[in-house]
């Protein structure tokens, strides 16, 4: 897991052989000015998508991991809680997969809970467990899925 700021979202380029275009897109949009909805960058690998979260609280937050896909979380319009655990720790360990999503669901609470502002990211790798979108207002997102 990585939480950093956008002013340094470059600085992690080379961590996968996508993040060089999906910064590129960051840097050349107004996120705040695109609607809801899925762009995809490079077909199937690499997508940015705008949400509107619902309010969320710890415990209706659900650890997730995926095994395809990197995530990229930048919240929009305020302050996103997002839980962490690592991948290994979660439990029940034999938790269902669910392959056309990309997505494992977890019990439990997080280890550790982070606040990203607007103007900050969190990048969750396939390793990471991640309970994001804990908030009390939801918020405007941007989650970018990049082919792991």
């Amino acid at each position: 897991m990585v939480v950093d700021t956008l002013d340094n979202l470059e600085k992690y380029a080379s961590l996968n052989p996508l993040f060089p275009k999906a910064i590129e897109f960051l840097r050349t949009h107004d996120l705040n000015a695109m609607e809801i909805g899925k762009t995809e960058l490079q077909g199937a690998d690499l997508v940015v998508n705008i949400a509107q979260t619902s309010p969320k609280t710890k415990e209706e937050a659900k650890l997730e991991t995926h095994n395809v896909f990197i995530d990229i979380q930048i919240p929009l319009s305020g302050v996103e809680v997002m839980g962490y655990t690592a991948g290994s720790d979660c439990a029940p360990a034999d938790a269902l997969y669910n392959a056309e999503k990309d997505i494992t669901f977890f019990e439990g609470l997080a280890d550790a809970y982070i606040p990203v502002k607007p103007g900050m990211f969190a990048i969750f790798f396939p390793q990471d467990g991640h309970a994001p979108g804990i908030t009390p207002d939801g918020v405007k997102k941007v989650i970018v899925k990049v082919k792991a």
